[in-house]
């Protein structure tokens, strides 16, 4: 049978002493954590490991001996060695040393209990004792082929893992500390710490708590009966500057929590949020400084009005257009006229309430631009309210002429069903068989023939401004994707992958450093980084999109038969 010594590297120039670590009995394997060395009290070392048991909750022991001797291995020092194998009494005891300035090492057991010792192969595994305790061993994402066995792998790793991890304690006992215990380690030369940190940690405690003070009255406000009634509660679910706002605000009620992280991935969540807010904040910071840098806000102001305007002007030529003979297109001059004259007065009316709001409209974009202070995204949503707002009279052409077109479409499925003999039966909600007097089939003909007639004329101007409505949607639906982009990229975790992608493990892999007959074969091993994209699939942030997810079925079919395309989200619709 094979065994296997992990056997960290920092730990190959230590001193001559013992090893302690953990043994694996399901895996025939060792995991060293330290070495503790001479001279040393075995009574006192007990005493220390039993402790590290206790607070670590891992079975760690004294495992075997370590050798480390510039010279020829002296013999006393080698017999020394197997008599600490009877005063801690571990089944096998492994004995490494390293002779000189050799590249290769011994490795050996020695089973005193055993009434067949048998000879077995010994595989020398060194691992950075820093990474390894720092890294985070994801279980893998891909699955669909062999899954057991790579559940298998992984919680073999798992446990080697979760050995080094759970391990701290151990680690903060370094050479310069006065006990009589001297341990070798990845810490070993000092404890690593900074005053810089210890002192924002010590600053962030009061500073959660009033954050966390203000949130709960924000959220007091929030959940106050005063914005329950209509049209607040209306303006709140609609607008997706609230939805925003209140989406920010439940992740600073994530950070400032006092509740502890229960394990990796709710801090990496936490972490996440955090450098999320922070890039958001600094962005928007920057908007607000471009903004209001050589008075571009005035001159901001002075474009819009020219612009809707011009946009005013186009549309009015449009209907001009449908008002004559489109395309060549022969409609019913009635009703064109009719429906044309409608909606010139409805730009009219626009256009008279545009100039009424031109003299407060710098005001209003400098107090927006005061709200970049609270994140790019928050300024986004504010951008797509404004063009919502002012293609508002857009909107309300696509409802006219789309509600008008679903009523003419809806009544002549309806007459076709009379001629064929059926109606439509409300409350088994289908299709059901019918007989119809004359007067009721030529009254159901005259209302077909009307209906058909005057279908193009009314299909023509849904067609157009179902156009218009549709780029508006686009552009506010690429505004509301770069928002949930900024609100769900993980950036923490991805700036991690980049910086330390060892803390973010998806394996491991080995390589061989030396191999020789007689001589435990040394391998390297190394960790396997997460790809971005499971970095990105992993950890990406849950957002509250303002579009509802339609097929492009559904879609279509909505467009055809002239149902309304709500830009905005309904209540309680939450997307990951």
């Amino acid at each position: 049978m094979v065994l296997k010594v992990f056997f960290p590297s920092c730990c190959s120039s230590a001193e001559s002493g013992i090893l302690i670590g953990r043994w694996i009995s399901e895996q025939n394997s060792a995991v060293i954590l330290a070495v503790v060395h001479f001279p040393f009290i075995p009574v006192q070392v007990k005493q220390y490991v039993s402790e590290v048991q206790r607070v670590t909750k891992v079975s760690v022991s004294v495992l075997g001996s370590w050798s480390n001797s510039k010279q020829e291995k002296e013999e006393s020092l080698s017999e020394f060695l197997e008599d600490l194998g009877t005063i801690f009494s571990h089944e096998p005891w492994i004995q490494i040393s390293k002779e000189g300035d050799s590249k290769f090492w011994s490795c050996s057991t020695l089973q005193k209990h055993s009434n067949n010792p048998k000879e077995e192969e010994i595989i020398l595994v060194y691992y950075d004792q820093r990474k390894v305790m720092l890294s985070y061993l994801h279980p893998p994402l891909d699955t669909a082929t062999s899954p057991d066995h790579k559940a298998d792998d992984a919680s073999k790793l798992s446990a080697i893992f979760d050995t080094v991890a759970k391990s701290k304690v151990l680690f903060m006992t370094d050479r310069y500390d006065d006990g009589p215990i001297k341990l070798t380690h990845w810490q070993s030369d000092g404890v690593e710490a900074s005053i810089i940190v210890e002192l924002m940690k010590q600053a962030s405690v009061p500073a959660c708590m009033l954050l966390t003070f203000l949130l709960s009255v924000i959220s007091g406000i929030c959940r106050s009966r005063v914005l329950k009634f209509w049209p607040l509660s209306f303006l709140w679910s609609k607008l997706s500057t609230c939805e925003q706002l209140g989406h920010r605000l439940q992740h600073l009620q994530v950070i400032s929590s006092n509740k502890k992280a229960q394990n990796e991935t709710q801090l990496m969540r936490k972490a996440n949020i955090f450098v999320s807010l922070l890039i958001d904040v600094a962005l928007g910071i920057l908007l607000m400084s471009w903004l209001y840098r050589k008075n571009r806000i005035g001159h901001l102001a002075d474009t819009l009005i020219p612009v809707a305007d011009h946009v005013a002007e186009e549309l009015q030529d449009l209907l001009q257009w449908l008002m004559g003979a489109p395309a060549g297109l022969k409609m019913n001059r009635a009703l064109d006229q009719v429906l044309g004259r409608f909606f010139l007065y409805h730009i009219h009316l626009w256009i008279s309430y545009i100039h009424l709001m031109s003299p407060f409209i710098e005001m209003i974009l400098w107090y927006v631009g005061l709200s970049a202070c609270l994140g790019l995204t928050v300024a986004l949503c504010i951008l797509s309210d404004i063009i919502a707002l002012l293609t508002f009279h857009i909107y309300c052409f696509y409802v006219y002429g789309a509600r008008l077109y679903c009523l003419k479409i809806y009544g002549l499925s309806s007459l076709w069903r009379l001629f064929r003999g059926k109606k439509w039966n409300v409350l088994r909600q289908r299709v059901d068989s019918c007989s119809y007097d004359l007067d009721q089939l030529f009254i159901g003909t005259l209302l077909f023939t009307i209906l058909l007639f005057l279908l193009p004329t009314t299909a023509l101007y849904y067609l157009v401004f179902t156009l218009l409505r549709l780029l508006v949607v686009i552009v506010q639906g690429l505004i509301h994707l770069l928002v949930d982009l900024i609100d769900s990229l993980p950036l923490y975790s991805i700036i991690l992958r980049l910086c330390r992608s060892y803390r973010l493990a998806a394996g491991v892999k080995f390589r061989v450093l030396e191999q020789q007959d007689g001589k435990p074969l040394r391998l390297l091993m190394q960790i396997n980084p997460l790809s971005y994209g499971s970095v990105v699939q992993t950890y990406r942030l849950p957002t509250y999109s303002c579009y509802p997810k339609d097929s492009w079925t559904s879609l279509c079919k909505k467009l055809f038969l002239g149902e309304l395309i709500y830009p905005w989200k309904h209540k309680g619709e939450k997307q990951d």
